[in-house]
């Protein structure tokens, strides 16, 4: 019992181990062959726009409606410190410095990720990848590489689109719906946001968790099983693995960045 239970481990171990390495491997094949973009630059203009629509919508509601919320759990906790005026500032930062990048790359994975994988499986199960390479032509460089640029340029953009939303909502509901002050809710929120130092931050995040989510989803795709089980299951993981290590690297970069 105690000798198959430790055999499982070591196998799970070295599956695991494995994973790691070919995932790292194929990370190097896509990053070396992103230079080659340059010569195609509309590949990756037409990836930023195809991938940020998948997004764009969503994210743009769900960015005002997180400011709905952080505008009215943030006046009912300051008005009992008399400080409602300090709204602005509670609503910027609190988006700017996590909500912004952490729920943006969550919505990002549910949204474009999956598509990202579904496409490259349903590719790779048609032959089309094979296709390619019967042809001389290499799929990293032609397919893959543009999209994994186009999501990391994408991601920072969708960011800054949930900010500015969440900024909108929670100014809706602070100053039009409760009565503070516009010009407090304002003036706070320029005086104690640092472009560099929070906004900054928050586009380092924004960036990273880009290139964690887009491997992940095109990884995931490129790797599937060419049926349509096997599809499903890569989506599935996308979603999975992808929404675990944007929590975990968020935690790791706040740690970095504000110790």
């Amino acid at each position: 019992m105690i000798t198959a239970w430790i055999s499982q481990i070591g196998q799970k171990t070295r599956e695991t181990i494995t994973d790691v390495g070919h995932a790292s491997r194929s990370f190097m094949h896509i990053v070396s062959s992103i230079p080659g973009l340059w010569r195609r630059p509309q590949l990756v203009a037409d990836q930023v726009h195809f991938i940020g629509n998948y997004s764009l919508v969503i994210i743009a509601i769900s960015g005002l409606f997180v400011g709905f919320v952080l505008g009215y759990q943030g006046y009912y906790t300051l008005n009992k410190y008399g400080s409602e005026e300090a709204l602005g500032l509670l609503v910027a930062l609190s988006l700017v410095r996590e909500l912004g990048p952490v729920v943006t790359a969550l919505l990002f994975a549910g949204r474009a990720g999956t598509s990202l994988t579904a496409e490259i499986g349903l590719m790779k199960a048609g032959e089309q990848l094979a296709a390619m390479e019967m042809m001389a032509v290499n799929p990293l460089q032609r397919v893959i590489a543009p999209r994994f640029l186009g999501g990391i340029i994408a991601m920072p953009i969708l960011t800054l689109i949930f900010n500015a939303m969440g900024i909108i909502g929670g100014y809706l509901v602070g100053v039009a719906l409760i009565g503070v002050d516009s010009g407090s809710f304002w003036s706070q929120m320029q005086a104690g946001v640092d472009v560099w130092k929070d906004l900054g931050n928050g586009i380092i995040k924004s960036v990273v968790f880009g290139f964690a989510v887009t491997f992940v989803a095109l990884y995931q795709g490129y790797e599937a099983q060419p049926t349509p089980e096997g599809v499903a299951g890569a989506t599935t993981r996308t979603v999975v693995i992808s929404s675990l290590l944007v929590l975990w690297m968020d935690f790791l970069l706040t740690a970095w960045m504000f110790q």
